[in-house]
């Protein structure tokens, strides 16, 4: 394992400030293969994320791979950035596109969050890539998603060995709102709960009921 890419204490934890989001690849075409995950659970957990990014001020990267054969990215993640052209791709592992990684690189940020499709291949590549240029790299993995569970758990493994960080999406937002005295943001992230939490949302949403509050 490459102990050089593990924090322990506070620099593990990720804040607003130190994070960069790469979305690869959630498009049509690779969701119609998909079946490591149900594709609805994939399309709900990279919308929350991306909303997520949006709320705490994180920038965000939006990239496809042919676009013109394997369908646009996805309304749910589109509609959050209308004004974003993805960066249109023909290489397979994002990191060999130069606009990409400058794209990247143009935060400053060294916390690359990652999420796409497939797991294996589009993710993997790229976050193992990434980490050689010594970006600490975390891949939201419920918001990812490939051919069989097999290939997915795989990669996942493949790449916690290299020394990437596994999370799902609620808990980078959680990370990001890190305190609830940070009360800017709070309304947005409950909204964003409400929407895509499943489960965690609907308890809220019975918490501010026994509390008298307008959930809106």
């Amino acid at each position: 394992m490459a102990v050089s890419n593990i924090y322990t204490g506070s620099d593990a934890l990720i804040t607003p400030e130190d994070s960069v989001l790469l979305m690869i690849d959630h498009q049509g075409m690779q969701f119609s293969a998909l079946h490591s995950h149900e594709p609805g659970a994939v399309v709900n957990a990279a919308a929350g994320l991306t909303k997520a990014a949006k709320l705490f001020g994180v920038p965000t990267v939006l990239s496809t791979i042919v676009p013109d054969r394997g369908g646009r990215l996805i309304p749910q993640i589109q509609d959050v950035f209308p004004n974003q052209e993805p960066i249109e791709r023909t290489n397979v592992n994002s990191w060999e596109d130069q606009r990409v990684v400058d794209a990247v690189a143009a935060t400053g940020r060294k916390n690359l969050l990652i999420a796409g499709l497939w797991t294996d291949i589009c993710v993997a590549f790229p976050a193992i890539h990434a980490l050689a240029d010594g970006y600490k790299v975390f891949v939201v993995t419920d918001a990812c998603g490939s051919v069989s569970t097999e290939a997915h758990e795989r990669s996942v493994q493949r790449m916690v060995q290299a020394g990437v960080v596994p999370l799902t999406w609620i808990t980078v937002a959680a990370e990001w709102q890190r305190d609830w005295a940070r009360e800017a943001t709070v309304p947005g992230f409950a909204d964003v709960l409400f929407a895509h939490g499943g489960g965690v949302g609907t308890s809220l949403a019975w918490e501010f009921q026994l509390l008298g509050l307008d959930k809106q």
